[in-house]
């Protein structure tokens, strides 16, 4: 069980500080405010303990700051040279770090460009998915979330206040994903035969845009924002043959999937396909900023001048991705199958508590990329979106710290490092929370 957090008026004070010197940007309406992290756990600035089932938004995949490996790369390069401009001049750590990485990637693969964040990362797939095909439509999926800045947001269909006041957005096609739990065509999975799939043949191609004129196909493996929604097994096989058939490029987004989090190094393969160009982020630098944008080598180089950052291939950013992923293949076995086992033992726990209460409309995930998505009933599956703020300010309260997706999941991603304990420990502070505000809906009703 959690034990009650503490909070003082110091809480409050630095509250109020914040939201005089920050724009609103996607806070959660707890008031945590972090001081410190160690492993499973993260503190605050009261020296509340919190278990921490959010990985610092997938950030923290082996452990809440990293390993002490990590740290020291990070510390030692500060002290030799912070900044290289490294699309501007060379260096040789990023270099070193470049040849590790590619060997995680399939065959072919062997070009990158590296940058700060996620939607660096897709801005820099689709500048050169357009270059390599010279086309310059592309297409996502709704539900999908791909980044906020402008090229990256017109991909992003996750929630329509992340668009609203952007636009227009001119180049991107949506169509429907794969999100059995609320098929948006009122089909059911196998019986359906994958009618997702042929409506995007059907519809967009044949009555919007011709498929050769299309640059790229944008997918996350695993849907993230949009409610971690997890397609059926032989489904992007399906859409790797659109792309084919049609001459696009298939992008995959692991910036939050990726890095091991499903028990692969790529969520995609999980699938038993391979994309034309992968980005990657989060959790890569163990905590610091970093994007990778990894193209095919066959798909050629860019001309010079036409990509390039100030801050991509920053050295203290590469020491500590270099430093992780030397760990990370040291035991990637282990990692393996730490994502498979933990995400099973956690899977059980969803699939119990899906069983025992109303609130519970679905336990869905792949590894430990896992989510339940809160209904006010299993018949009606309306988005439970209140009784969820109240779970997860009900864990919060308990010493857990969790993030939503979608209109109405919880998304539960502890560092895959976590210790069986204390991830049964905070399942049950889940389910506590869970029951108590199940129990409160149905009193209502």
């Amino acid at each position: 069980m959690g034990m009650a957090i503490k909070l003082t008026a110091r809480t409050k004070r630095l509250m109020e500080r914040d939201r005089k010197v920050f724009l609103s940007t996607t806070r959660e309406s707890y008031p945590f405010i972090a001081d410190r992290g160690d492993g499973d756990f993260t503190y605050d600035m009261e020296g509340n303990r919190f278990i921490d089932f959010s990985s610092f938004i997938s950030v923290y995949n082996f452990g809440v700051n990293a390993n002490s490996e990590v740290r020291r790369a990070a510390k030692d390069q500060i002290d030799r040279l912070m900044h290289a401009a490294f699309t501007d001049y060379r260096a040789e750590l990023p270099v070193k770090f470049g040849e590790e990485l590619v060997t995680m990637f399939p065959r072919d693969f062997g070009r990158m460009f590296l940058s700060n964040s996620g939607t660096e990362a897709n801005e820099a797939a689709i500048k050169f998915a357009q270059l390599f095909t010279k086309r310059q439509y592309v297409m996502a999926f709704y539900s999908a979330f791909h980044g906020r800045t402008k090229g990256s947001l017109a991909l992003t269909a996750s929630k329509a206040v992340q668009r609203t006041g952007f636009g227009p957005f001119s180049n991107t096609i949506h169509v429907p994903f794969a999100y059995c739990y609320r098929c948006p065509l009122k089909q059911t999975y196998p019986d359906c035969g994958y009618a997702c799939v042929d409506f995007i043949k059907q519809y967009p191609l044949k009555n919007e845009v011709s498929g050769r004129e299309v640059a790229a196909f944008f997918v996350e493996p695993v849907q993230g924002e949009g409610g971690y929604i997890v397609p059926p097994k032989g489904y992007f096989k399906e859409i790797k043959k659109i792309t084919e058939d049609n001459g696009m490029l298939l992008v995959a987004d692991e910036v939050q999937s990726g890095y091991m989090r499903t028990g692969k190094f790529l969520a995609l393969d999980n699938f038993g396909v391979t994309a034309d160009i992968y980005t990657m982020a989060k959790s890569i630098a163990g905590g610091l900023p970093m994007g990778v944008t990894m193209v095919r080598r066959s798909l050629g180089d860019i001309p010079a001048g036409s990509h390039a950052n100030t801050f991509g291939g920053n050295l203290v950013s590469v020491a500590a991705a270099y430093a992780l992923l030397k760990h990370v293949k040291r035991n990637r076995r282990k990692f393996e199958a730490m994502a498979k086992s933990k995400g099973r033992r956690i899977m059980k726990r969803l699939e119990q508590m899906k069983e025992r209460y109303e609130l519970v409309g679905d336990a869905r995930g792949l590894g430990m990329m896992l989510a339940i998505e809160l209904v006010r009933s299993k018949k009606g599956k309306e988005p439970a979106v209140k009784e969820r703020e109240k779970v997860l300010e009900e864990a919060f309260s308990n010493g857990l710290l969790m993030l939503p997706a979608g209109e109405s999941a919880i998304r539960i991603i502890p560092p895959l490092t976590m210790s069986v304990q204390h991830i049964d420990r905070g399942l049950d502070v889940l389910e506590d929370a869970i029951k108590k505000t199940n129990s409160e809906m149905l009193n209502k009703k």
